[in-house]
């Protein structure tokens, strides 16, 4: 499966953004689904994560409550609408896919999206 990530820009604290990745090739729901960041100097985290179905969602601790991940089978797309943005969220955001088990690890995500970049300013 290819995957296409945009939806990166600049945003003020406090504001939002929504970033879209499309997926192209493979079956789409076969997949499960996640986004990583990468801020400057620092190793990639995993972000969210999504089930095959969308009815199991994941968040690392930091942003819960702000970040909001959903899927679209039948348009092969993934979201991730990110509100009340703070300057720590400023990073790389990265779309990723793997067909086996839920994992919050990189490891084993088989395919990456081109990343789209994140900047929030205080």
């Amino acid at each position: 499966v290819q995957l296409q990530a945009s939806g990166g820009g600049l945003a003020q604290a406090g504001g939002s953004l929504r970033l879209s990745c499309a997926a192209s090739g493979r079956t789409f729901s076969d997949y499960v689904m996640a986004w990583f960041r990468q801020a400057p100097g620092k190793e990639r985290e995993f972000v969210s994560g999504i089930s095959r179905s969308g009815q199991i969602t994941y968040y690392a601790d930091s942003v819960k409550g702000r970040f909001t991940i959903s899927r679209d089978n039948a348009k092969k797309t993934v979201s991730l609408r990110m509100i009340n943005l703070k300057p720590e969220d400023t990073a790389v955001y990265y779309c990723a896919g793997r067909g086996d088990a839920y994992s919050s690890v990189e490891e084993g995500y088989a395919y990456w999206g081109q990343g789209t970049q994140v900047t929030v300013s205080s």
